[in-house]
């Protein structure tokens, strides 16, 4: 690649990764482009927010109409038609029932939001005894305290363990690691029944709620729940008076057929958290949906005790509306299903050929796949060796962007996201896969 013109050697800025990165010249569709003149595919739509590609012109003409009117009215001062039109569409894509929403900016804000609207319903109905809400391991729900004590991911979580309330876990369903059948409706029910066992071990009258991501996201690498779990999960919580969040950060917003991802599955949320998608890059954006009678019951209590300066942003609103819209007219849920189903399909063929391969996994266009020492052993390669960041590289400096995370909760494993917008054509999931390949040769030349 050449040189880019505006790259130093010192930056003001500081984030997670030890690469040097280009600076960002424009973005258009799945294509990123550097102030160099070159190009990335992207492959994994950022941290899977881009979901209906770059520079949408109807969405930035969206945001524009809207900058020309206001660019922000305080929530508690003024109603904005932007933020009303997009609850009433965020809702119309909900359960029945859920017709109340909460903006955000952002994923971890809304888990914030979602745990403790919980636990206020709680109080608000005389059941203050219920404040634990029960997640799994691993997980990964958010950067806030609050969402990071229910987020099984020791990495992030371990340095701040003496400053929060670290919640009660169960194991996630991870069929394949534990070497179960995904399909078999008994391994559903297996996971499902230690949810029913950790609210009878914490006792029934302390949990408030269980929070669960529909497909995994960053923590166990787009894990689809076995036959069965969903439906399960929603008897249980139901059964003890637990109420039942879905974080739909990752899951929602389309990739996996519908706006909310569960919607693949029988089991209506209480409350749902959903970011990335909804915004789509476009603006910072998160929203809570909630049922109406919780909502109602918080606020004949004296009030929803919480609040961001920015929640329900007017421009954000406008950007999340026109995303949704667009979303639509384009069937870009038919196509994410159709290229995602092609796409998975060519990963899976990858096995043949590079036996590091473990598995492949995934729905729609939220798909990611495992890399291991052994396959048959499932034994990821030494922690030291940093095989998440090694093919990582590899196809960066190829023009591809993937998305990889530790898969065993943290400090070791490696599994790799493979989500690109859900615009991708035909011929554009080939270009992908062959700058992957390429990366997978270079990668397998280094292995220990």
């Amino acid at each position: 690649m050449s040189t880019d013109p505006l790259r130093n050697d010192k930056s003001y800025l500081f984030y997670q990764t030890e690469h040097p990165r280009p600076v960002l010249d424009r973005a258009e569709g799945i294509y990123m482009y550097d102030m160099g003149g070159n190009r990335w595919i992207d492959g994994s739509s950022g941290a899977m927010v881009c979901n209906i590609g770059h520079s949408n012109p109807a969405v930035l003409a969206a945001m524009k109409r809207q900058m020309d009117r206001s660019t922000f009215g305080y929530r508690l001062h003024f109603v904005t038609e932007a933020s009303e039109k997009l609850a009433e569409k965020l809702s119309s894509h909900a359960w029945p029932g859920m017709d109340r929403v909460f903006f955000v900016s952002g994923g971890s804000e809304a888990t914030e939001t979602a745990i403790k609207l919980a636990r206020q319903h709680a109080i608000a109905v005389g059941q203050s005894s219920r404040w634990k809400i029960i997640s799994r391991w691993p997980s990964y729900h958010g950067c806030t305290l609050g969402a990071l004590a229910v987020s099984g991911y020791d990495q992030l979580t371990d340095p701040f363990l003496p400053m929060m309330q670290v919640m009660p876990k169960i194991p996630a369903p991870r069929a394949w690691l534990d070497g179960l059948d995904p399909a078999d409706p008994a391994t559903g029910a297996h996971y499902a029944a230690m949810l029913e066992a950790k609210i009878i071990e914490e006792g029934p009258e302390t949990v408030c709620a269980f929070i669960v991501e529909p497909v995994g996201g960053a923590s166990t690498g787009a894990l689809p729940p076995p036959a069965g779990y969903m439906e399960a999960i929603r008897e249980i919580c139901t059964r003890y008076g637990v109420l039942l969040i879905h974080d739909e950060v990752m899951s929602g917003g389309g990739r996996l057929g519908h706006m909310l991802g569960a919607k693949n599955w029988n089991a209506p949320a209480d409350i749902v958290a959903m970011s990335k998608g909804l915004g789509a890059g476009y603006v910072p954006l998160g929203a809570v949906i909630a049922r109406g009678d919780l909502v109602e019951a918080v606020l004949a209590d004296g009030g929803f005790r919480h609040g961001f300066t920015y929640a329900g942003n007017p421009i954000a609103c406008a950007a999340g509306l026109a995303v949704i819209e667009e979303i639509e007219r384009q069937d870009m849920m038919g196509n994410a299903l159709n290229m995602g189903a092609l796409l998975q399909d060519r990963l899976r063929a990858l096995m043949d050929r590079f036996e590091f391969i473990g598995d492949v996994r995934g729905m729609g266009l939220l798909l990611a796949f495992e890399v291991v020492a052994d396959r048959k052993t499932k034994e990821p390669f030494p922690a030291a060796f940093r095989a998440f960041d090694r093919l990582t590289e590899h196809a960066y400096q190829r023009g591809l962007v993937i998305y990889p995370r530790r898969s065993r909760g943290g400090y070791s494993g490696d599994h790799f996201h493979v989500a690109p917008p859900m615009i991708i054509t035909e011929a554009q999931v080939d270009e992908l896969m062959a700058i992957l390949v390429d990366a997978l040769v270079a990668f397998a030349k280094e292995l220990p």
